[in-house]
């Protein structure tokens, strides 16, 4: 096949293939619309630039986010090496300085001679190689291409993003620096609250207008780990002391008390001027935000460098069109990496970058393509999303064998290769992620040295 391969799209999963493309030799036009063009949720025309979260998840191996970073270390990922190099203090999680990460991905990739930047909106699919990294921010011009492609009904679920209040505005006589249960450094600034201000904040926050969609509808479906703190509120006045609000683990070294809802916000940039508040995704009007944020003890004066939004994800239904290796099964040397894949998540989108980008490299020297091994993690989230098998379940109405539509899904344990445990140990939830793991690390570090993946 022809040595040059055109990638829509230079987010985290299009640059990750660019970059593994460049150092096997393969030349790349990368296409990317921004800035010309924006999404309604970027802010600058960088590549590889974070919208939603500063953060790539927990650092630790026995997590099932942290042990595919190790993977994609094992297999020579270029990004995850920029964000540990952009990191910022965020306790057992890797987050990233997004400018800064931004910055650095972009600089790579056109100080790389392999690498031609195309800025222009892409509105029908390529002929040729191609790799469709287009994100969950698919241009509407774009996104019709890939349905008439598919032909399939074009899915979609709904994102948001936290507000980003600034550092030197943040009242430290009532917020404290630390980290859930001591761990790690004191990356977070933990924000207190009594069972009163609690009420008063859940009260404020309920009764808060949202910003209308014009394409929300009864069936408006969002991703779990990413739902508006609104929506999370809707389901009882508890919900968020369970969830994103919970105390476990904080404790206020100035009072020894565990309070009864604590706000974290996280490091967003180098420069330690930023903080995100953590959990705190919404769609909320913009007057009401404020509002919020400043009912929250020690950011009454907060000063909001960026309020939250809401917008439109796009995604296939990769069961029906994607081998596990990411190319689809109608047409050869065509390839589909990142959240569009039907995966959620940075780790994830990356991930998705780097198995394209290897496969499309083997595509285009005549080499079988990788199917990972579904004891990796890597391989677990690629061999589910393009299974249909997990969407299939009997009707009870008439019997019949009918396909559930696919939700988004991130790195998880239970799409993992089961290991076998003795009948005591098989509740050891501790005892199991770390076998897990290290038989997953073991695994790929001997699949990579089989064709010599990891190429410096």
């Amino acid at each position: 096949m022809e040595n040059c391969v055109n990638i829509i799209g230079a987010g985290l999963a299009g640059s990750e293939a660019a970059l593994q493309l460049a150092k096997r030799g393969i030349k790349v036009k990368l296409y990317e619309m921004r800035p010309h063009k924006t999404t309604g949720a970027h802010v600058s025309g960088n590549c590889a630039e974070f919208v939603c979260s500063n953060s790539l998840g927990s650092a630790d191996i026995t997590n099932a986010s942290g042990l595919l970073k190790a993977e994609m270390e094992i297999l020579g990922g270029e990004l995850i090496k920029i964000a540990k190099k952009h990191s910022v203090p965020a306790g057992n999680a890797l987050a990233i300085s997004r400018e800064d990460f931004a910055k650095a991905v972009t600089e790579k990739i056109n100080q790389n001679s392999y690498i031609e930047v195309i800025r222009e909106e892409i509105t029908e699919i390529p002929e040729g190689n191609v790799i469709i990294a287009s994100g969950p921010l698919t241009s509407d011009n774009f996104a019709k291409s890939i349905q008439e492609f598919t032909k399939t009904e074009h899915l979609h679920f709904f994102d948001a993003i936290a507000p980003i209040v600034e550092l030197d505005s943040i009242n430290f006589d009532k917020a404290f620096w630390g980290s859930r249960y001591n761990k790690g450094e004191a990356a977070y600034i933990n924000c207190p609250m009594n069972k009163e201000e609690y009420q008063r904040f859940y009260d404020i926050l309920i009764n808060a207008p949202r910003i209308e969609q014009h394409d929300f509808d009864k069936d408006t479906k969002f991703f779990e780990s990413c739902l508006p703190v609104e929506v999370l509120a809707s389901r009882g006045v508890d919900t968020l002391r369970f969830g994103p609000m919970k105390p476990v683990g904080l404790i206020d070294e100035r009072t020894g008390e565990e309070n009864y809802a604590v706000v974290q916000l996280r490091q967003d940039n180098s420069a330690k001027t930023m903080f995100n508040l953590v959990g705190f995704q919404t769609n909320l009007k913009w007057g009401a935000q404020k509002e919020l944020v400043h009912s929250i003890p020690g950011l009454e004066n907060a000063n909001i460098i960026r309020y939250g939004v809401m917008h439109r994800n796009t995604f296939i239904n990769a069961s029906q069109i994607l081998n596990p290796t990411f190319e689809t099964r109608e047409r050869k040397g065509l390839f589909f990496a990142g959240q569009i894949t039907g995966t959620e998540g940075y780790t994830e989108s990356i991930a998705g970058g780097l198995l394209a980008g290897i496969n499309m490299a083997r595509r285009i020297e005549g080499k079988d393509l990788f199917t990972f091994p579904k004891e990796t993690m890597l391989g677990a989230l690629s061999n589910y999303i393009t299974d249909k098998a997990h969407l299939a379940h009997i009707s009870k109405r008439d019997g019949s064998l009918r396909y559930l539509p696919p939700q988004p899904i991130n790195s998880n344990w239970a799409i993992v290769a089961p290991i076998d445990l003795p009948k005591k140990d098989r509740k050891n939830k501790k005892l199991k992620t770390e076998l897990l793991s290290k038989r997953a690390v073991e695994v790929m570090e001997n699949f990579s040295e089989v064709d010599n993946i990891n190429v410096n």
